[in-house]
C-alpha cells in the first residue's frame, strides 16, 4: 500500500466515529486557536514597539539620572494621565542631583562619545485662556537628534536662544480645553515656574511664582514615550532654570540628569561603568522595552492555557485511537494477514493522529486569522483609535507554519502508544477478536 493510499484511508478513518474525532479536533482548536492568536498579538505589539524605536532614533543615545531620580523617572514614564496641579503639593519633578565628582567620571568612562548635563528645571503647573483648571507639569527637554511622533505641529527648537515653545501629549491638550487637539497649535499656554529661594519664605505658593507664556508648537503623536510628558525647547529649560535658581549663589545651581551619545556596540558597557558610580542610564529601547516586557508577560500567561489545552487535547488523541484500534482489531489482523508490515500498520494509525493534529491546528489558524483581523478593525475603531500605527494581530505565515508543525509532532507523539499497540497484534488473535 502506498504512503498517499495510507493518508487517505487514515483520513477516512477519522471520520468512523465524527463526534469523537470531532470532539478531540476540538480540543487540539482551543490550544492552537489561543497559541496562534497570541503569538499575532505578540508581533502586533513588537511592531509597534520596533516602530516607537526606529522613529526615534538616537541608537547611542542614554538618558543618565542619580539612582534615586530613577524610580520617579519610571513613574512619569509611566503616567497616561493628567493629574490636577494643588498648591499644597511639591512639584512633579524630581530635585535629585547629579554630583560634581559623578559628572568628572562620566567622560573618562570609555564609550561615551560625548555628554550634556541638563540643569534641574521645575515647573509647577500649566494653564490656559480656555480653563479656569490648572494642572500639573511634567516637562522634559526635547534632545537633539532624538525625533518623536508629531499629531500635529512640529517639535520645539534645540536652540539655545530660540522661542519658548513646546510640545504637548494629547491628553493635556484636551485638558487645557481643546478637544480638537489641532486647535492648540500656535497658541499660547502659560506655565508657572518657582523660585526655590522665593518659596523658601513664601506664605503662598503663587507669590512665588513666574507665570512663562509659551507657544505649542505641535502634539505628540499618541504612542508609549508620548506618556511621559510634554517637550520644552532648550531655551525655555534654560529659562525655568534660571527662574528656579534666582538669587541664589551661582554652585547651587546643580544639575540632576545627563544625556550622552555614546557607541552603539558599548552601550552596556557604559550602563555598568555609570551604575558604578551611582548613575542609572536608560537608552530608547529600555524605555520603550519596559512596555515589551509587560505585554510578553501577559501573552505568556494565554500561552500557558493554550498549553495546558493542547496537553489535554493530547489525552483525547490516545484515547481516540486506543478505541480506533480496539473497534479495528480484526480489521488490523485481516491486513496483517494480507502481507501488512508492523511498520505499516504503525505508521496508518500515526498518520491518524497526525492528522488529527492538523484538522485541529488548521481550522484553529483559519478561525485565528478571521477573528483577529475582526478585532483588529475594532480596535481601531474604538480604544485603539488614538494609535494609528498599532496593528493588534499580525500573522506572521512561517510563525503560523511552526506553529502548525509542532502542534502535528504533538499529535504524532501521542498516537505512538496506541500505533504501537496495533502495529505488535498478533495476525491470528486479532482476527478470532469478537
Amino acid at each position: 500500500m502506498k504512503t498517499l493510499d495510507i493518508l487517505r484511508d487514515a483520513n477516512a478513518n477519522l471520520w468512523r466515529n465524527k463526534i469523537r474525532s470531532f470532539l478531540t479536533i476540538l480540543a487540539i482548536f482551543i490550544g492552537s486557536f489561543t497559541i496562534i492568536l497570541n503569538s499575532a498579538i505578540n508581533a502586533g505589539v513588537n511592531d509597534f514597539m520596533d516602530k516607537q524605536i526606529s522613529n526615534m532614533g538616537g541608537d547611542g543615545y542614554l538618558e543618565m539620572m542619580p539612582t534615586e531620580a530613577y524610580d520617579t523617572a519610571m513613574d512619569l514614564l509611566g503616567s497616561n494621565g493628567v493629574k490636577e496641579y494643588t498648591e499644597d503639593k511639591d512639584s512633579s519633578n524630581a530635585s535629585v542631583y547629579i554630583k560634581d565628582e559623578q559628572i568628572e567620571k562620566i567622560g573618562d568612562i570609555e564609550g561615551i562619545k560625548s555628554f550634556h548635563v541638563l540643569a534641574n528645571s521645575t515647573a509647577d503647573y500649566v494653564t490656559s485662556d480656555r480653563t479656569d483648571k490648572r494642572y500639573r507639569l511634567a516637562l522634559n527637554l526635547v534632545v537633539p537628534g532624538i525625533s518623536f511622533d508629531m499629531s500635529n505641529g512640529r517639535t520645539p527648537s534645540t536652540e539655545d536662544d530660540g522661542p519658548y515653545e513646546i510640545a504637548v501629549n494629547e491628553d493635556l491638550a484636551r485638558a487645557l480645553g481643546y478637544e480638537d487637539v489641532s486647535e492648540i497649535v500656535d497658541q499660547t499656554i502659560q506655565i508657572a515656574v518657582p523660585s526655590n529661594l522665593k518659596c523658601y519664605t513664601a506664605t503662598k505658593r503663587s507669590k512665588c511664582q513666574t507665570i512663562l507664556d509659551v507657544k505649542v508648537t505641535g502634539t505628540q503623536a499618541p504612542g508609549i514615550l508620548s506618556m511621559g510628558g510634554s517637550r520644552g525647547s532648550l531655551s525655555l529649560w534654560n529659562r525655568i532654570n534660571e527662574i528656579n535658581f534666582e538669587g541664589m549663589p551661582a554652585e547651587t545651581n546643580r544639575s540632576y540628569q545627563a544625556t550622552a551619545d555614546v557607541e552603539p556596540d558599548k552601550i552596556d558597557e557604559v550602563k555598568a561603568a555609570l551604575e558604578e558610580i551611582g548613575l542609572k542610564a536608560m537608552s530608547v529601547d529600555d524605555e520603550v522595552g519596559m512596555f515589551r516586557t509587560f505585554f510578553d508577560a501577559i501573552l505568556i500567561v494565554f500561552n500557558i492555557f493554550g498549553a495546558i489545552a493542547l496537553i489535554a487535547a493530547s489525552i483525547g488523541i490516545i484515547n481516540t485511537l486506543f478505541m480506533s484500534v480496539q473497534e479495528r482489531t480484526r480489521e488490523i489482523g485481516l491486513d496483517k494477514a494480507l502481507g501488512m508490515s508492523n511498520g505499516r500498520v504503525f505508521f496508518s494509525f500515526s498518520a491518524e493522529a497526525i492528522l488529527l493534529g492538523f484538522w485541529g491546528s488548521f481550522v484553529g489558524v483559519i478561525v485565528s486569522i478571521i477573528l483577529g483581523t475582526v478585532a483588529s478593525n475594532l480596535a481601531h475603531e474604538t480604544f485603539l483609535k488614538d494609535f494609528p500605527t498599532f496593528t493588534l494581530t499580525i500573522f506572521e505565515p512561517l510563525t503560523m507554519i511552526g506553529i502548525v508543525a509542532i502542534i502535528m509532532l504533538i499529535a504524532f507523539l501521542a498516537g505512538t502508544l496506541p500505533a504501537r499497540k496495533a502495529s505488535k497484534k498478533n495476525p491470528i488473535d486479532a482476527l478470532r477478536y469478537e
